[in-house]
């Protein structure tokens, strides 16, 4: 068969022209139609299995979230292992413990410590500290705390060093058993919020902000950070290589070190960042504005001037959280007590520890009943925390009241008082 005659006689007749021409167009627009239905249907195929990787990451994420609040805490005190320890810096010393029945532990919230009971040598009766945990919640199988021995003031330079802090240093070693409470305190990361934080530290209070910095950066909560942290140089500077590879790890932290003595071996740029201490001015040098969560822990008067910086800058109260070591370290802030005279008109204010059987007259001077307590000699109200959180030093009140200088972790039962936080309003009577 001749197909071009066949071709030449089809061309030649309009009509067939036409239907070949639209039988072209017929196909062209059926084959456009299951192209776009193809790359339609490979566009939903790929969305939808992004959707699900992303679903299954947000799960993995609250799932590690979720493991920061405490769902089994023990009663009391627990026996625990101290299984090694670590020299981060010139008299500071890391814990690491472990329960000494090897069950699991529950996790904790970044940010609180664990509560010691211990006997030193040279104290008449067992004592309790609390340190701030410095780990991020990821292992069950361990605690880790961080402890310096506590000088005495500068001003007071006859006083002895801290005695607990002292028989952590110098004295607890691996393989030795202590008594342990379970994780506390108010003093933690909002796990529950994406805002931005900004993390400020001086000296051993950098411990709750590591713990805080490797949470949200092995949860992959991906928040923007900004880590400040002081010290007065390269031999006072803790976890320096840890928050490196922390910020390596975590794209979104940035690291700001300030020494404020640095050595001519401390490189600027490259073991530190800036020369001084910590302040407001470099902050707001550095932070785009004032908007983010601050969490704070430090020395007193670093605490002082920058807390109330905080708010003089018009950062919310309830935006800044602080760890304090004592309730003299931040004297005014969101719930300052009013302040009583050591009379009440011409009267002295009388201060009765029952059980003690001693009478003082109230020292305007002091800071709390726990203070005022030690002073007058009576020794039986504890003082650990020293910031109403770990409840050693409540007491009952037999008669009177008192007001509180920084508020409770836990609101004590009626009838009873922090006294490491509070002042008497009057005349009172306490079972001490």
């Amino acid at each position: 068969m001749n197909y071009e005659i066949l071709l030449r006689s089809a061309l030649s007749s309009p009509l067939l022209v036409v239907g070949l021409v639209g039988s072209i167009f017929v196909l062209g627009y059926v084959a456009t139609q299951w192209w776009a239905v193809a790359a339609r249907y490979r566009f939903e195929a790929k969305r939808h299995r992004l959707e699900i990787a992303a679903l299954n990451k947000k799960i993995e994420i609250l799932n590690l979230k979720a493991q920061a609040a405490p769902e089994s805490a023990w009663n009391g005190y627990r026996k625990f292992t101290v299984s090694k320890k670590v020299a981060e810096c010139d008299d500071t010393y890391s814990f690491y413990l472990t329960p000494h029945n090897g069950l699991p532990l529950p996790p904790f919230k970044p940010g609180q410590y664990l509560t010691f009971e211990v006997h030193p040598p040279n104290a008449a009766k067992p004592m309790v500290r609390c340190y701030s945990l410095s780990d991020g919640a990821q292992s069950d199988d361990h605690y880790r705390v961080t402890i310096k021995r506590a000088l005495p003031p500068s001003d007071v330079p006859g006083l002895p060093p801290g005695l607990v802090s002292s028989y952590f240093v110098d004295q607890v070693k691996e393989g030795d058993i202590l008594n342990v409470k379970a994780p506390g305190g108010r003093f933690f990361l909002d796990v529950e919020t994406d805002r931005p934080v900004v993390l400020i530290s001086g000296g051993i209070g950098i411990t709750p902000m590591l713990a805080i910095a490797r949470h949200l950066t092995y949860t992959k909560d991906y928040r923007e950070i900004y880590f400040f942290f002081g010290c007065r140089n390269g031999m006072d500077h803790m976890f320096r290589d840890e928050v490196i590879e922390l910020q390596k790890t975590n794209s979104n932290m940035r690291l700001h070190i300030c020494y404020s003595r640095p050595f001519e071996n401390d490189i600027r740029g490259e073991t530190y960042h800036h020369d001084g201490r910590v302040t407001l001015d470099l902050m707001k040098e550095i932070l785009p504005s004032s908007n983010y969560e601050y969490y704070l822990c430090g020395p007193g008067p670093f605490m002082d001037t920058l807390v109330n910086g905080l708010y003089d800058w018009g950062v919310p109260k309830k935006d800044v959280k602080f760890e304090a070591f004592g309730p003299a370290t931040v004297k005014s802030g969101p719930q300052e007590a009013k302040t009583i005279s050591a009379t009440d008109g011409q009267k002295v204010i009388p201060v009765e520890f029952a059980r003690s059987g001693k009478i003082v007259p109230w020292d305007s001077e002091m800071e709390n009943l726990l203070e005022f307590a030690e002073k007058n000699g009576i020794t039986t109200i504890e003082g650990g925390c020293r910031a109403g959180s770990c409840g050693s030093c409540l007491v009952a009140i037999k008669e009177g009241s008192v007001e509180y200088v920084l508020e409770p972790g836990d609101d004590p039962e009626e009838g009873t008082c922090l006294c490491c936080i509070s002042r008497p309003t009057g005349k009172m009577v306490i079972d001490a």
